[in-house]
């Protein structure tokens, strides 16, 4: 007496069969590489008609490897100071940090954003 194999016994050898060849890989570490900033410069001029208030005070934690606290500053918005938080900010080798500040000047006082400069 022969032996037949039943569609379903035949599905799924056939099955087992093309699943054999699978491979799962992990996925790949990604790298991100970046270039030094260029320098950047104020092309808007921000003028208030009062002193900014004093600077909020900020929680700071424990600096992460690499990173520094670029410390909040005061925006002119809608007619009035905005306080925007600091934030951690990674070291970037052969540049300086100069933080936002307000200057007074004969329009009132001028807002200066921070920025990267090198050294």
């Amino acid at each position: 007496m022969a032996f037949r194999p039943t569609t379903a016994a035949l599905a799924a050898l056939l099955a087992a069969v093309a699943l054999s060849g699978c491979v799962v890989a992990p996925p790949r570490q990604q790298v991100v590489y970046r270039t030094a900033p260029a320098p950047q410069v104020q092309t808007e001029i921000i003028y208030a008609d009062m002193a900014p208030p004093p600077p909020q005070l900020e929680v700071i934690g424990v600096a992460p490897a690499g990173y520094f606290w670029a410390g909040g500053y005061w925006q002119w918005q809608g007619g009035r100071h905005v306080w925007h938080g600091g934030h951690w900010e990674a070291h970037r080798p052969g540049y300086q940090w100069t933080p936002h500040q307000w200057v007074p000047s004969s329009h009132g006082w001028q807002f200066h954003g921070g920025f990267w400069a090198a050294r």
